[in-house]
């Protein structure tokens, strides 16, 4: 069964709305339909972490951003010597 909602937006906003669900060949409430059974969907879902991946967690040792651009630093300068 289809009910009506009401919502208020941005004019802009509803402007772009209307020009992506037109290049898509959709309506802006289908639009919005599938976004909101999407994100609803998404959210019942709980992920299962497999007993592989947990096994594998910590395994690599995490590198600081500051570690990472001073080892990239360091290669480059023996790459290109």
């Amino acid at each position: 069964m289809d009910t009506k909602l009401t919502i208020k937006l941005d004019e802009q906003i509803i402007e772009k709305a209307k020009l992506y669900a037109k290049q898509r060949g959709t309506s802006l409430s289908k639009l919005v339909e599938h976004y909101f059974d999407a994100i609803a969907t998404e959210s019942m879902v709980e992920e299962e972490i497999t007993p592989l991946v947990k096994s594998l967690t910590g395994v690599i040792p995490h590198i600081s951003e500051k570690d990472e651009k001073e080892a990239y630093t360091e290669y480059l300068i023996k790459k290109y010597k």
